[in-house]
C-alpha cells in the first residue's frame, strides 16, 4: 500500500514545522514544495523530504503532484503561507481532494476587493480607497482625513503597512510604496484607510465555529508589529457575541467558511470593525496560544479537515496563555542574545525561542520580520499568566552593534549597551 502524504506549498518561519510536525502524528508523509527549500531551516534539520520546483506556477506544480502519485497517496494539499492558499486550493481541487474555494480565497486577499465586498454586505470596515499615484492618496485622504492606514492592496504580515500621522509621513510612505513598487508583485494599487482606533483583537475560526478571540497590541508606531498576545482575550458576554456575529457575517460575506480563518478587529465607538480578514490560520505564536490555553491543536485539526477525516476544536480546558515577540530597537549587529535556558526553566513558561544567532544582522523593517524571538507563558490566570512572562522576559538580554556609518572607521563602531527585555519599552 502507498504511504500517505500531506503536500505542503511553501512553509513559514511561524507555522511551517508545526504542519509538518502535526503531519508526521497523524501518520502522513509531509512533503514540502518550494521555489527555495533552503529558506526554511527546519527542512533540513528535521529531515523533511523537500522538492524544488516553481510554487507560482500552477502547471508546475500539478505536473510535480502528480509524479508524487505514483509513488505515494496524496492524502492532502494544503499551505500555510496565505499567498498560496488558494493554489493549494486549485491543486486539491484538480485531484478531487478536499480544499478552499481557491476564487474566494483569491478575492479575500485582494484587501479593497475584500473591503468592497464586505461594505455591500453591511459588514462595519473602516473607510478606504484604492489608489495607484502619488495623486490618488492625496485625494483619498483629503476624502477620509488624517490619520490614514497605508498599505499594498495585496500582502500579508503587516509588510508595507504604516500608520501616516501627518502629510511628511504621508509622502514618505507613498515614495517608499511606489519606489518598492515591484515588490508587490501584483500590482501598483495601494490601500488607504481610516485608521480604526480601539483595542485590537483577532479571531480564530473553523469552518463556522468560532474558537476564541486573542488580544493583541503593538510595538512602537507608526509601524504594526505585534508585541503582547493574550489568549482567549477578556471579553463581556456582549463584546463576545457582537465580535462573533460580525466575524461570521464576514466569511458570509466573502463566501469562505471552509478551513480555517483569522479575523482582525478592533472595537471602536461604534463596536467591532472588521480590520482584515485572512482566509488562514494566524501565523506567529497564535496557534500555540490557542492549543495552551484550550487544548485545541488548530494545525492537526486543519490537516484533518484537509484530509478529509473528522475534525474537533471542542474546548478540553480554559487556560490563559500570553506571548511577547522580542523586538530590538536598533539596526546592527548582534553580538549576542541568550537567557533562553533560564527564561525556559521557570515553572509556566511553555515556550522560548530565538529565531537569530550571534553576528546575525538586524534590519528593521516594520513589519513581523522585525520579531527575533518570543516567549509565551501559560496558567489558569491571566494576572499569574503575565507574571510568568514577565520574570522570563527579564532573563533574556542582547547586544547589537550598530552598522557603521560612512567615513567612520572600523574601531570608532563601539557596541551598544546591552539590552535588558524589562517589557518597559
Amino acid at each position: 500500500m502507498a504511504r500517505r502524504a500531506l503536500i505542503l506549498i511553501e512553509g513559514t518561519r511561524s507555522n511551517g514545522l508545526l504542519y509538518v510536525q502535526a503531519a508526521q502524528r497523524l501518520g502522513l508523509h509531509p512533503i514540502t514544495l518550494s521555489a527555495d527549500p533552503a529558506q526554511y531551516d527546519y527542512l533540513a534539520r528535521e529531515k523533511i523530504e523537500a522538492i524544488r520546483v516553481d510554487t507560482a506556477n500552477l502547471d508546475a506544480l500539478i505536473r510535480q503532484c502528480s509524479r508524487l502519485r505514483a509513488t505515494f497517496d496524496i492524502a492532502g494539499i494544503t499551505s500555510a503561507e496565505e499567498s498560496f492558499y488558494a493554489p493549494a486550493g486549485k491543486l486539491s481541487r484538480y485531484f478531487d481532494l478536499p480544499g478552499p474555494n481557491p476564487a474566494s480565497v483569491e478575492r479575500c486577499c485582494d484587501k479593497f476587493t475584500q473591503r468592497q465586498l464586505l461594505a455591500t454586505a453591511g459588514v462595519p470596515i473602516p473607510a478606504c480607497r484604492v489608489a495607484a499615484s502619488a495623486a490618488d492618496l492625496e485625494r483619498a485622504v483629503a476624502e477620509i482625513g488624517l490619520p490614514v492606514i497605508v498599505k499594498p492592496a495585496v500582502g500579508s504580515g503587516s509588510s508595507g503597512v504604516r500608520l501616516c500621522r501627518d502629510v511628511d509621513e504621508l509622502a514618505e510612505h507613498t515614495s517608499y510604496l511606489l519606489g518598492a513598487k515591484q515588490a508587490w508583485q501584483s500590482s501598483l494599487r495601494i490601500l488607504v484607510e481610516e485608521f480604526a482606533q480601539g483595542p485590537f483583537y483577532s479571531a480564530d475560526i473553523m469552518g463556522n465555529e468560532v474558537i476564541g478571540f486573542e488580544a493583541a497590541n503593538f510595538d512602537r508606531p507608526p509601524h504594526f508589529v505585534f508585541r503582547e498576545c493574550v489568549f482567549p482575550a477578556e471579553l463581556t458576554d456582549d463584546e463576545y457575541k457582537r465580535m462573533a456575529d460580525v466575524s461570521l457575517s464576514s466569511l458570509r460575506a466573502l463566501g469562505l467558511g471552509w478551513g480555517p480563518a483569522n479575523i482582525e478587529l478592533r472595537w471602536t465607538e461604534r463596536g467591532p470593525v472588521i480590520i482584515e480578514v485572512n482566509p488562514r490560520l494566524a501565523g506567529g505564536t497564535n496557534p500555540r496560544l490557542v492549543k495552551l490555553a484550550y487544548g485545541v491543536d488548530l494545525v492537526t485539526e486543519h490537516i484533518k479537515l484537509v484530509i478529509g477525516d473528522e475534525w474537533n476544536v471542542r474546548r478540553r480546558h480554559s487556560h490563559i496563555a500570553v506571548s511577547r515577540n522580542l523586538i530590538p530597537e536598533s539596526d546592527g549587529t548582534l553580538d549576542w542574545i541568550d537567557g533562553d535556558s533560564l527564561a525556559a526553566a521557570i515553572p509556566g513558561v511553555a515556550e522560548v525561542e530565538f529565531y537569530v544567532e550571534a553576528n546575525a544582522p538586524i534590519v528593521r523593517k516594520g513589519d513581523y520580520r522585525d520579531m527575533i524571538g518570543h516567549v509565551i507563558a501559560a496558567s489558569t490566570s491571566s494576572v499569574r499568566s503575565k507574571a510568568i512572562l514577565q520574570r522570563a522576559i527579564n532573563l533574556i538580554d542582547w547586544s547589537i552593534t550598530p552598522f557603521p556609518t560612512i567615513g567612520e572607521q572600523e574601531e570608532s563602531a563601539a557596541p551598544t549597551s546591552p539590552h535588558r527585555s524589562t517589557g518597559l519599552r
